[in-house]
């Protein structure tokens, strides 16, 4: 059995370019640069190695790719690895060796996050569900009596674990 598998995490050396094949089928053709970095031994400086990978997507990935990914945006590629031969016009061989797209995951998007949109969004689902509860009983106790708490509870609504019966 073999197996052609290769993921790489980089960033995108240039924006995704979209065309049509003849059938109506998108590809997406895009540059990614990975790096190693390493202490050299003799020196002990750190050492650093870029390999520039180009990247080609085809059908729906493609059209995703090109809506969503931009130069420099960090991003993960699943795909295998292929190498193409041509004849250029003045009658020499080329090669390609490729990186075809069968998976994507976009990184973080460049430049972050901005605090204003930080601070409105709340930090967990139970603050939105405390906040909405508290609101819904503010709203029911209107203009009532407050209730006597159960026995061992309290008038909050909270629960005493002493009163849980397992």
């Amino acid at each position: 059995m073999n197996l052609n598998k290769i993921f790489i995490l980089g960033r995108l050396t240039r924006d995704p370019e979209q065309r049509t094949m003849p059938n109506g089928r998108a590809i997406s053709n895009f540059g990614m640069a990975t790096n190693r970095i390493w202490t050299n031994q003799e020196s002990g400086e750190k050492q650093e190695q870029v390999e520039f990978h180009n990247v080609v997507a085809f059908g729906k990935l493609a059209e995703i790719c090109n809506q969503y990914l931009t130069k420099g945006q960090l991003t993960l590629i699943e795909g295998r690895i292929q190498t193409r031969s041509w004849e250029d016009q003045s009658g020499n061989k080329r090669y390609r060796t490729e990186i075809v797209a069968e998976n994507m995951q976009m990184g973080p998007r460049p430049g972050g996050v901005r605090s204003e949109e930080v601070s409105e969004v709340p930090e967990t689902v139970e603050e939105v569900q405390i906040e909405e509860s508290n609101e819904e009983a503010e709203e029911k106790t209107k203009g009532k009596k407050a209730k006597k708490p159960a026995k061992g509870g309290s008038a909050s609504g909270e629960i005493d674990v002493k009163d849980i019966p397992f």
